[in-house]
């Protein structure tokens, strides 16, 4: 797959995301598939891992101002 913003070959990896939510709650979800650009570092989530992903977040607690969850699908 190609990079929408440069027009490199996408590589599959594995990173870290932050996710805000709310003013001021901030959930960071560890070690994602994601497949990312090696040049200007955009990435995307396969629709399985997005669907992961917004389960992760419906479940995290709002109230804190920082949550670190591990994806594992």
């Amino acid at each position: 797959m190609m990079c929408t913003t440069c027009g490199s070959d996408l590589e599959e990896r594995v990173t870290d995301l932050p996710f805000k939510l709310g003013d001021r709650s901030i959930v960071i979800i560890k070690d994602v598939p994601v497949l990312q650009c090696p040049h200007c570092h955009a990435y995307l989530l396969r629709d399985p891992v997005m669907a992961e992903v917004e389960r992760l977040l419906e479940s995290a607690n709002e109230g804190a101002e920082l949550a670190i969850l591990r994806y594992a699908a």
